[in-house]
């Protein structure tokens, strides 16, 4: 299922409110079998937790009425999933969003992407997307194993910086090859709380979803509960109770950096999903304190920019490498901390 399901508020006041994003109905000789499974073996991608989450927000639906998980489907009859959300193929319309294209042409485009944006059409932003304003610029891109059009890769929201989009398929196909390959460089500047030891390093540790917080990612010990992750580290700037760090990517899995930085003790400054939203280190005065909340306000939002972004090109066969500006407000904070650090006049 492409979308998690619906919190209780989002679920429907009026059946004219959902829409319909599966409908299927049993066979004829069908024998009772419990919904999530009947829906399981039917849904690309699903999974129980899902689709049993869906049920609990009353969106699978025989005839009229919501079931609940454990409903035993009988021969014959409709079964319906329904949410107040349009389906994704419905949300793929083009809007003029503007965009910074870093590079350009027949094959590809780099984006540098603002913070806040989001990358593509999913629960709770269904328009306004980078990827919307893709469509507008490009009316025909090739879809990807999610069918979500050109895209590659993706960074989050609230990260600004650099991402390729691919304008062709077999472009698509080689870019998806070198980051499975490992051979693309994604480099990212990150400030986070804490000093460190050395002056580089590396951080592994499988990362899947967090067992109690789905909106999370974790970290575990071995493959079993996730995928392998790799994250080269290297210190840039030491303020005392926070670091700029440069972070490469070995890998590229969701929340890669947060997760890994917030594991090993030094989340990003501001993350306020992986707990950098607080006074983490430093002292109890309140003028620290105030200095730190002033910090929070300057950038709202995690601190993370996607700086370079390298890749061989598809066609040509060339390394290409491209650079980012920090964005404006990710410099003042940086300023800021540094005067902090040199002053300590708080």
């Amino acid at each position: 299922m492409e979308y998690d399901s619906p919190s209780e508020e989002e679920v429907h006041s009026s059946s004219e409110a959902l829409h319909e994003h599966y409908s299927f109905t049993a066979d004829p000789g069908q024998s009772p079998l419990r919904i999530d499974k009947f829906l399981m073996a039917r849904i690309e991608n699903a999974t129980r937790n899902k689709i049993q989450q869906a049920a609990k927000a009353g969106s699978i639906f025989v005839g009229d009425n919501p079931v609940k998980s454990n409903y035993k489907i009988k021969g014959g009859e409709q079964v319906k999933v329904l949410f107040a959300h349009p389906p994704y193929e419905n949300l793929l319309v083009p809007e003029p969003i503007k965009l910074e294209f870093v590079f350009e042409d027949e094959e590809l485009v780099v984006v540098n992407k603002p913070a806040g944006l989001v990358v593509h059409p999913g629960h709770g932003n269904y328009s306004g997307t980078l990827l919307n304003g893709l469509l507008h610029h490009f009316k025909e891109m090739p879809k990807n194993s999610n069918d979500r059009p050109g895209l590659v890769h993706r960074i989050d929201k609230d990260t600004s910086g650099l991402l390729v989009v691919a304008k062709t398929e077999t472009t698509m196909t080689h870019l998806a090859k070198q980051f499975f390959d490992k051979t693309s460089e994604r480099k990212y500047i990150a400030l986070v709380w804490g000093d460190f030891d050395e002056d580089s390093g590396t951080y592994t540790g499988a990362i899947g979803r967090h067992p109690k917080n789905r909106l999370q990612m974790a970290v575990f010990e071995d493959n079993s509960q996730g995928k392998e992750a790799v994250t080269h580290y290297k210190v840039l700037e030491r303020f005392g109770y926070v670091t700029l760090l440069e972070c490469q990517l070995e890998t590229g899995r969701t929340h890669q950096i947060r997760a890994h930085m917030k594991h090993f003790g030094h989340p990003l400054f501001n993350d306020a999903r992986y707990g950098g939203d607080a006074v983490i280190k430093g002292t109890s005065f309140s003028k620290y304190r105030q200095f730190v909340e002033n910090c929070f306000s300057l950038l709202p939002r995690q601190a993370l920019h996607a700086k370079t972004l390298g890749f061989t090109h598809p066609k040509l066969g060339t390394f290409m490498q491209f650079d980012s500006e920090l964005p404006d407000d990710f410099v003042e904070l940086i300023d800021k901390w540094r005067n902090y650090a040199q002053h300590k006049n708080l």
